[in-house]
């Protein structure tokens, strides 16, 4: 029996896995092992190891042992953990951003950096987890130590963000530890993890983090880790403290969005139905997770053509309904959402107003007088919202949304704020647009007729525009904003602020040449002056609409509406209307290339002007005056109403007049063959044109120029002239004037071909351009 024993105490022993004693984070005690026999064979011993505390772990009999033996762990294995998720299954596109993460993590090994993060950011539904599941796979090889991933739910419609503990607890779990070993203190769990880590060439992905105190227990301290984070949010503090390096993802280009859904659905179902798709792509406006879900419900009925979702997606008012797979990950408004939940109550209330408002964008200053703040404030709130990547800011100032974000914006703004709240800061912003306009129409033509708006509501703050540099610049910035703002204020039938913003941007349309944006402020104005049955009102709203219907070949139309203007005038006895009239109606019947009944209402015109004792015009009038003289071949008096008209211009300094005045100077050149006369007043026409932003009229210039240029036999020049006239013309949709520049380009270059002209051959050309006249262009 005592040899039984002994058999099966040490067969208990031997069983075991031989190994040493212990792991990393296990307490080995002291063993004592004595001798009771001195038999050779250790089966045939009476061998007893006496333990003076508790073993963790096998122990295996080595033989026999004299005297007190100390037992400690030895060192294991690191377990190597591989938590990362599937990568996705379709990915496209991204070639730059994962060329960035490449880069970053070459650079950081190259610098010897022992931790390189990496902050992927941008709005919910952009693809970032995507992007970083799909980058990690591609680059397992440079982590042989492992993978850690956790979703730390920082952003998400159902439950609660992990805490730092619930994340730390799973990656030691992951690295081996036993979990009853862990500590409890949130301190010892992080300080246990950065030692299990430390010197190791781990991935670390922290997916959906809410911010930077989210994740900086989760960062190895010395370490050759990597670490990837994912955010809805700018993590400034984890660029700034940690050195992160941010890279924040827009929405897909068509290509690379169509090649998604090719993806899903199969090349040959996309080719099938190329509207449809397209359909899809605009819907969806690149946002990959719309894309997704679009994909997964035609995934789901794949004999449905493709054309009926397309269908149900162009109605924007149940667009995000229609976004929606049927399960959580797959819902884009539950994606915004947790995005919106997160935001303090004012600026989501901001949120929502700019969903609202008009236009493809917002500046601040509007964005402002939109929500009745400070620009101070208002700046604090759009920056929360550019940090939660709900708005971006592509220029200093100015903040886009994307249209799905702000589709679901507006569902938040009529879902949380009253029908009169809302009504009220549309107000505000149509007013901060007309009254800052103003103030810029007053800069670039302080003499033009106008009438100025009403006092801005409570809470507007239009902005004072003190040069034509400074006012130029906003109405470039601004004008997409303002012709949505007319549209809003049509929709809403505010029509005294339609029937003002059409002459407020008169001005800045001729300069810029926008002809066809012209035409519809003019044509909203004129209907927004018959609603108000204000008589006054509609006869510079007859007139504005008339100068482009005269531009685009509608003359009969547009002298029909002039003598309504005229016969409106004359009914209320406002006598500096009629002029302007028939100013205007000078310049219609010059348009027909009728170039007496154009002096006749000139000069009538003009001495309405001078009864009035309105220089400005009357210089204005001197311009049109000559123009349509030396149209008759009356040089002389033509010169004379010019000189007339320069000096005015010159001593209210006109620099606009002054331009126009010295292209006519230009023209009666052209007219009369003196060709040093048309260079020295052209040039410097063009020069003042230039310095004031005046398009239109450049172009009309540069014609003129390279007319002499082209008679003077200097073909290089005037081809220059022509080709950058011919590009202005084409912008601005100019389309007949190109028409007639192109026909006269290509003789040129054909007789350049041919030897050319010679100098001494020049004379005057047969159909020379209309220069800048001082007529309503201006």
């Amino acid at each position: 029996m005592p040899g039984s024993r002994r058999r099966s105490r040490l067969r208990g022993t031997l069983d075991g896995p031989k190994r040493r004693v212990g792991v990393s984070g296990r307490k080995v005690e002291a063993v004592t092992t004595e001798q009771h026999s001195q038999g050779r064979e250790l089966l045939g011993a009476d061998v007893r190891n006496e333990v003076s505390a508790p073993v963790e772990g096998h122990v295996v009999q080595a033989g026999v042992v004299h005297g007190g033996v100390h037992l400690h762990p030895g060192r294991e294995r690191p377990v190597v953990p591989h938590q990362l998720p599937a990568a996705p299954r379709v990915f496209t596109g991204r070639a730059g951003e994962l060329t960035a993460l490449t880069a970053a993590l070459d650079d950081a090994a190259d610098t010897g950096a022992t931790v390189m993060i990496s902050a992927l950011g941008g709005a919910g539904g952009i693809g970032k987890t995507w992007l970083a599941l799909h980058w990690a796979h591609r680059h397992l090889d440079r982590f042989p130590d492992g993978q850690l991933f956790v979703d730390l739910r920082g952003f998400t419609p159902v439950g609660e963000p992990v805490t730092a503990t619930e994340a730390v607890r799973g990656f030691l779990g992951a690295l081996g530890v036993d979990p009853a070993g862990m500590p409890t203190d949130l301190d010892a769990l992080v300080g246990l993890y950065r030692s299990l880590v430390a010197g190791r060439r781990l991935l670390i992905v922290l997916d959906n983090a809410r911010d930077t105190s989210h994740v900086a227990p989760l960062l190895p301290g010395n370490s050759a880790s990597t670490v990837l984070v994912t955010s809805r949010r700018q993590l400034a503090g984890l660029v700034t403290t940690h050195g992160a390096r941010p890279l924040d993802l827009d929405v897909l280009p068509e290509a690379e969005a169509r090649q998604l859904l090719a993806g899903h659905l199969g090349d040959a179902r996309v080719a099938a139905e190329p509207a449809a798709v397209d359909a899809f792509l605009e819907c969806c406006g690149g946002l990959p997770l719309a894309l997704s879900i679009v994909a997964a419900r035609a995934t789901a009925h794949p004999g449905f053509p493709l054309r009926l979702l397309a269908e149900e997606l162009r109605d924007h008012t149940t667009r995000l309904d229609e976004l929606d797979a049927g399960e959580i990950p797959l819902n884009l408004r539950a994606a915004f959402s947790s995005s919106y939940d997160a935001l303090t109550a004012e600026a989501a209330v901001l949120l929502g107003l700019v969903g609202l408002a008009p236009g493809p964008e917002i500046g601040l200053p509007a964005a402002a007088s939109l929500a009745g703040l400070s620009v101070p404030r208002a700046r604090a709130l759009l920056r929360e919202l550019e940090t939660a990547h709900l708005v971006s800011q592509p220029s200093p100032g100015r903040y886009r949304m994307h249209d799905l974000i702000r589709l679901y914006a507006s569902e938040q703004a009529h879902a949380h704020q009253a029908a009169d709240s809302r009504d009220e800061a549309l107000r505000r912003l149509v007013d901060f647009y007309l009254h800052t306009a103003y103030a810029g129409d007053q800069v670039l033509d302080p003499h033009r007729e106008s009438v100025a708006p009403a006092p801005p509501r409570p809470g507007c703050r239009p902005l004072p525009l003190p040069d034509e540099t400074t006012a130029l610049e906003w109405l470039d910035a601004e004008h997409p904003c303002l012709m949505a703002a007319q549209r809003l204020a049509v929709e809403r039938r505010w029509h005294r602020a339609v029937w003002q913003l059409a002459p407020t941007l008169h001005t800045y349309h001729w300069r810029r040449g926008l002809l066809a944006d012209q035409a519809a402020v003019a044509g909203d104005g004129l209907a927004a002056a018959r609603h108000l049955g204000d008589e006054a009102a509609q006869a510079p709203a007859h007139r504005l609409l008339a100068e482009v219907c005269a531009l685009t070949g509608r003359h009969a139309e547009a002298l029909e509406r002039l003598h309504q203007a005229l016969a409106l005038a004359e009914r209320t006895e406002d006598v500096p209307s009629q002029a302007h009239t028939h100013r205007v109606l000078a310049w219609a019947w010059g348009q027909q290339g009728q170039a007496r009944p154009a002096l006749d209402h000139a000069t009538r015109s003009l001495a309405l002007f001078q009864a009035l004792e309105d220089q400005e015009w009357e210089a204005r009038g001197f311009n049109q005056s000559a123009w349509y003289s030396a149209q008759l071949g009356h040089f002389e008096q033509a010169r004379a109403y010019c000189e007339k008209g320069l000096l005015l211009h010159r001593s209210h300094g006109n620099r606009n007049g002054e331009a126009l005045s010295l292209g006519v100077h230009a023209y009666l050149g052209l007219c009369t063959g003196r060709y040093a006369d048309v260079l020295e007043h052209g040039r410097q026409a063009l020069g003042l044109l230039r310095d004031i932003g005046n398009t239109y009229h450049e172009a009309v210039l540069l014609h003129g120029l390279g007319q002499a240029y082209a008679a003077l036999g200097r073909s290089g020049q005037a081809r220059e002239a022509w080709e950058q006239a011919l590009e202005l013309y084409r912008s601005q949709h100019r389309s007949g004037e190109a028409r007639r520049l192109q026909l006269q380009l290509s003789e040129l270059i054909e007789r350049e071909r041919e030897g050319g002209r010679e100098p001494g051959e020049a004379r005057p050309p047969d159909d020379p351009p209309r220069p800048p006249d001082g007529l309503p262009h201006e």
